[in-house]
């Protein structure tokens, strides 16, 4: 009886104490989180490897919409494009689905592994690199039919004998030339009633026979030609093994994925964090398809042995996505950016979003030169001469009106010799002809706060490069910016072609004409390369303190359907600050910079338990494939790049225990955080590799060396900790 029970004790403290370390971290990722939107963009459930060309994703409404419209075997392009749309069906009608959904029950998804029950059919996908395998398991009554749709307006299938089905389809933004991806698959088993739509080879149906009750399907996809995607298929599922795919494709997200380690925290936190982790590896996206690729930029096909990347929205990425592969990936950081470099030299434009189909003129700002310094800067090497060619052309010589390409315009050229951006007052006729007049308009004052920022990263190159006379010409258009503050009033502000202020204007509530997708309270502290300038203009670290106080509690002012009205993108409200939009990530952590990091480590709490839970609702604005997910995935582990270009990482408030960073280098860099909970959120003391540490900051060299950040934590502030101005973290143009 002894043994017996010594036996059972053992056994429930093994459960008990080992279950979660035996938790695979592919388990804690969850695409389904962020699945249901409040207003904006949902996440999508997009399954793929890391980095890797082909993404395959359920095309539906939102996680709360039980119809799939097909399962689109590819997006080329990160929700904007989606090609060969695929859907079984179990019925006694064929001729009847052209154009019905499937009816999902019980999906399970994973960043390696999608299944869905549908009606009468379970539906599994698992992928490779360029390709992907599906297995069909038909446990109803009737046919077993299969249904492929273009997804977009053109392209075509065909099938070339009774096991194959090819196809194509354009894809692309009307002001580019379309770009044609294409499909092989194969199926295990013959099918029969091949036939079209009528004469519209658009839809095409498939039926295998009644006994074949697990059908498989292996694809290939290319950008190249047919030909192409079969031997990318073949050299990477060269047989029906869906098991082994799957078990690849798992082993590859779990090395991705526990390049940082985390314990302690919750389950929830841990979901949470594992989700964002994965998410911030969807883009950029290598379509080098061994050892040849398509170059939208000069619409050509290349023979290389280097990746090619593609798929980045430098708008959305350059403030913490990139900045954490630089950390993790810097190998293959180095990789896009040659890619990137390539397309200028290609097409001799420097891209602003980098699709796979060709440059897309989204938002606003010449971020690429922020991406290159901030990696420069961090010890990656490339051929920055060439990219410093493309910045400087594109400071100087192109445009850089929101969602615009081409020469300078009047805008342009006006802003190069006056230093800021003119701005319409209230119902004055735009003149401009490239300017939107429906929705963009100028965004005259944050068209000068993010050309501030980039203009300093080129003088930063420019006397790297020895271009003295450059680094003077960019480092005085670095402060542009002050010509927009209004001192009186202590807020961005927008002034007309003469000089003066424009009245009436209200910071809270006038949008697009004047800002990006936010307003005066956000782009007033857009000055990340001068935060020690903005400070003084702002008249010093308590007034600056106080205005950051007067953020995070101001209300909207007005009923939120009319604030939403005039900026649906600023949600995610903690009072002004907007926790769903990129240029606010920054934000929270100025107070480092003020000497009240407490108050910093208290909100980044609450906007974490707050706005990104796990669950449908866990994304507060558009996630732009990793740009806001690399925000929770800094955060959570108690730091973040607030000036990308520098090497300083401001400190936070950890959500583990413990986070360790596996370094490329072999080394790891660990944030521990003692007695942490929910309520010891704060700071008391810190420890950097067995120091005492005061300051609110570490560098890149430091992490980089690996050692261990220890933070002991409590649930009172201690204000004392890092406020004295020799311990907090500085930009200065000077």
């Amino acid at each position: 009886m002894y043994h017996k029970l010594f036996g059972l004790c053992f056994c429930l403290l093994f459960i008990s104490c080992g279950g979660d370390s035996k938790r695979d971290v592919t388990d804690y990722a969850d695409p389904t989180i962020g699945g249901v939107s409040v207003l904006l963009e949902t996440t999508r459930q997009t399954i793929h490897l890391p980095n890797e060309m082909l993404r395959f994703m359920p095309f539906r409404d939102g996680m709360l919409d039980d119809w799939i419209d097909d399962f689109a075997l590819q997006m080329p392009n990160h929700r904007r494009h989606w090609v060969f749309g695929f859907m079984p069906f179990c019925t006694d009608e064929p001729e009847s689905v052209w154009s019905l959904p499937g009816v999902c029950n019980n999906e399970e998804t994973h960043p390696h592994y999608y299944r869905a029950q549908l009606d009468g059919v379970t539906f599994e996908f698992t992928p490779s690199r360029k390709s992907g395998i599906v297995r069909m398991t038909f446990d109803g009554q009737g046919r077993h039919v299969m249904r492929f749709n273009t997804l977009g307006s053109q392209g075509e299938y065909s099938a070339q004998e009774p096991r194959i089905v090819t196809g194509s389809a354009c894809f692309g933004l009307p002001e580019n030339e379309c770009m044609t991806a294409y499909l092989y698959a194969e199926f295990d088993c013959d099918m029969h009633d091949i036939h079209p739509l009528g004469n519209d080879a658009r839809h095409f149906m498939l039926t295998a026979d009644n006994d074949a009750r697990v059908v498989l399907m292996r694809y290939g996809i290319s950008y190249i030609s047919i030909e192409q995607a079969r031997a990318n298929m073949e050299r990477e599922i060269p047989q029906f093994d869906f098991d082994g795919v799957r078990k690849l494709a798992r082993q590859t997200w779990g090395k991705r994925l526990r390049q940082i380690e985390v314990s302690g925290g919750t389950e929830a936190h841990k979901r949470t964090f594992y989700t964002a982790l994965y998410r911030c590896s969807e883009r950029m996206v290598d379509i080098n398809e061994y050892g040849r690729y398509f170059s939208a930029w000069d619409h050509k096909v290349h023979e290389s042995t280097e990746p090619f990347f593609v798929d980045n929205w430098l708008w959305d990425t350059h403030i913490a996505l990139e900045p954490l592969h630089t950390i993790l990936n810097p190998d293959i950081e180095v990789q896009k950016i040659n890619s990137v470099i390539e397309m200028y030299k290609e097409s001799g434009v420097m891209p602003r979003f980098v699709l796979t189909s060709g440059e897309w003129a989204a938002m606003t700002g010449n971020f690429a030169s922020v991406w290159m310094w901030d990696a420069w800067q961090k010890g990656l090497r490339f051929d920055i001469e060439s990219a410093y060619e493309g910045f400087r052309k594109n400071s100087l010589e192109r445009t850089m009106l929101p969602w615009r390409t081409g020469p300078a315009t009047p805008l342009d050229t006006f802003y190069n010799a006056h230093g800021y951006y003119p701005a319409l007052r209230p119902g004055e006729r735009e003149t401009i002809s490239e300017v939107d007049t429906v929705w963009e308009r100028r965004q005259a004052v944050s068209l000068t706060t993010v050309n501030s920022y980039s203009d300093w990263c080129i003088a930063q190159i420019a006397k790297m490069l020895g271009k003295n006379d450059d680094e003077k010409l960019f480092t005085e258009r670095s402060k542009f910016y002050r010509n927009v503050y209004r001192t009186d009033r202590g807020l961005m502000w927008p002034r007309d072609d003469k000089g003066e202020w424009i009245e009436p204007f209200n910071p809270r509530h006038d949008g697009r004409a004047y800002f990006t997708e936010n307003n005066a309270y956000i782009f007033n502290w857009d000055v990340k390369h001068d935060l020690s300038g903005l400070i003084n203009l702002m008249g010093g670290r308590e007034k600056a303190e106080a205005k950051l106080d007067e953020l995070f509690h101001m209300g909207v002012g007005i009923a939120k359907f009319r604030f939403y009205h005039v900026l649906p993108d600023a949600t995610g409200l903690m009072g002004m600050f907007q926790m769903g939009n990129e240029p606010s990530f920054h934000i929270p952590y100025l107070y480092d910079y003020v000497g009240a990091p407490w108050k910093a480590q208290k909100y980044i709490h609450s906007l974490i338990d707050t706005y990104f839970i796990d669950s449908y609702l866990g994304m507060p604005g558009d996630e732009d494939g990793g740009g806001m997910s690399a925000f929770v995935v800094f955060s959570m582990m108690g730091f973040f790049p607030v000036t990308p270009g520098t090497t300083t990482y401001a400190i936070g408030s950890p959500f583990f225990e413990k986070a360790t960073m596996n370094l490329p280098n072999g080394k790891t860099f660990t944030v521990q955080a003692r007695h942490l909970s929910a309520e010891n959120k704060f700071i008391q003391s810190a420890r950097l590799n067995g120091q005492e540490w005061t300051k609110s900051w570490f560098t890149h060299e430091q992490l980089m060396a690996g050692g261990t950040l220890e933070l002991i934590m409590g649930p009172r502030p201690n204000k004392e900790w890092a406020a004295s101005p020799s311990d907090c973290p500085s930009s200065s143009i000077e």
